[in-house]
């Protein structure tokens, strides 16, 4: 029986609210125990008394994910993939959104090799307050040569992002594992062929490792087995991606059937999924604009059911942004708003003049308005009011917007509307028009009732601004 409430976790805990983990209560530590911002070990009671011993191992085991999460490359840009604990987000979240790799070959000249490492390294895309990246390079050993491999590897990892080591060739992937001991790539792959000398290599470096078996879940299934055994714990699972037609099909399935015995609690397949829309390109296709489609038709497939990591080619802008975009908001949890820190923020570089504005911490209306006043070239103040993420209106009229939440930013910031601008006005959204004598009374201050669009703040401001 697994662990998906706080309360369930809480049974688990010395419930004595010591405030030794940083936390109030014993209740909020259970809290971050099941989004996963703490773990069992932060509790200070649990690991420092023995009589808490079991209940430690106990809770580890309960929180521990269905399927089993595994970190590839290292230090700060290290990838986590799996960890998951259910089929369907809005029972609890998913985790650790789909990791995107895209590929290199050994044969690549090396300034052609550069470049594409140094465009996959400083892909970004700003997105409702957030750089949306990619992920790792794989690395794929087109020659079979282990000296021009193991050259491909060493110029890749200066970079410092994760690395698949792609190849069926033991001694291909023995030649990568030499150029980047310490890098922790993960191999792909070992299939009914060449598991022996893979597991191996594994094993001796101690890496994470692909088992792969094209259509074929029971011989899937039966080396994950063996491998695990064998005492090799970060496995992923390649079931084979098609790139069309019933092939297409039976890959769809299978991903279905492989997370479903996960979650249902089958331990010998429980393990994070590898889709490979790059199959794509060979498909047949001639056309580049028409293959790059249906590489992203592919990657949008398996980033919803239920692809934990990918192989693709493509890094045109109409290829990445919509793989990046999807990710971003399968893995977004649907029971909290995404927000931005409450705050005041600074639009342009404003001075005592400049006008004052607020809006809710809700990160889809912070960043509309922030950027409607920016491409107007409004320098303003701009403050973000903590209302646990929520828009407005219904903000307001829940609740969680008020002329006492108001005032508590301002104090929070340290903005003193007497002091820090010389008019003492603050503009507030249209929407939250109800509060404004309220807020006049809280805040000692003028104010002024802004539209309820914010793309019309350039024409208020013309009527409205400065204040008289």
């Amino acid at each position: 029986m697994k662990i998906n409430s706080p309360l369930e976790a809480y049974k688990y805990l010395p419930q004595t609210n010591c405030t030794e983990c940083g936390e109030p209560t014993c209740m909020a530590f259970a809290s971050k125990l099941i989004d996963r911002s703490a773990k069992p070990s932060d509790c200070p009671p649990l690991i420092k008394e023995k009589k808490y011993t079991k209940k430690l191992a106990e809770l580890e085991r309960l929180l521990a994910p269905e399927i089993r999460e595994v970190v590839l490359g290292v230090g700060e840009k290290a990838a986590k993939i799996g960890g998951d604990d259910v089929l369907y987000r809005h029972k609890l979240t998913f985790f650790n959104k789909t990791k995107m790799f895209f590929d290199v070959a050994d044969t690549m000249g090396e300034a052609d090799l550069i470049e594409r490492v140094k465009k996959i390294a400083d892909f970004k895309k700003f997105y409702v307050g957030r750089n949306l990246l990619v992920d790792g390079v794989a690395i794929r050993a087109a020659s079979n040569d282990p000296t021009k491999f193991a050259a491909a590897v060493k110029k890749v990892a200066e970079v410092g992002l994760p690395m698949i080591f792609c190849s069926f060739n033991p001694a291909v992937l023995k030649a990568g594992l030499e150029a980047a001991k310490d890098k922790n790539p993960l191999l792909y792959a070992a299939n009914k062929d060449n598991w022996k000398e893979v597991g191996e290599l594994a094993l001796k470096y101690k890496v994470p490792v692909v088992v792969s078996a094209f259509n074929d879940l029971d011989a899937l299934k039966t080396l994950a087995k063996t491998f695990a055994e064998a005492g090799i714990k970060d496995i992923v699972l390649d079931p084979g991606t098609y790139p069309s037609g019933k092939g297409l099909k039976d890959s769809f399935t299978n991903f279905l059937k492989i997370r479903r015995a996960g979650i249902m609690g089958d331990t010998d397949i429980a393990y994070p999924i590898m889709a490979l829309p790059l199959t794509a390109w060979m498909a047949g296709v001639a056309d580049p604009v028409s293959t790059s489609y249906w590489e992203t038709v592919l990657a949008s497939i398996f980033t919803i059911r239920y692809a934990d990591i990918m192989i693709l080619h493509s890094m045109e802008a109409y290829a990445v942004l919509p793989e990046v975009h999807l990710a971003e908001t399968i893995y977004t949890d649907p029971r909290s708003p995404v927000s931005v820190e409450g705050g005041m923020y600074k639009v342009g570089e404003p001075d005592k003049d400049s006008p004052v504005f607020f809006t809710t911490n809700f990160a889809l209306t912070y960043y509309t308005v922030e950027s409607d006043i920016a491409a107007n070239g409004i320098v303003c103040w701009l403050l973000a009011v903590d209302t646990d993420g929520i828009g407005v209106e219904a903000a307001a009229a829940g609740g969680q917007l008020t002329a006492a939440k108001v005032k508590d930013a301002f104090d929070k910031a340290g903005f003193d509307l007497k002091k820090d601008v010389n008019h003492n006005t603050v503009i507030i959204p249209g929407l939250a028009a109800r509060i404004q004598g309220d807020l006049e009374d809280a805040l000692d201050a003028k104010v002024k009732v802004g539209p309820m669009d914010s793309g019309r703040i350039p024409g208020w401001m013309e009527k409205n601004w400065p204040p008289k």
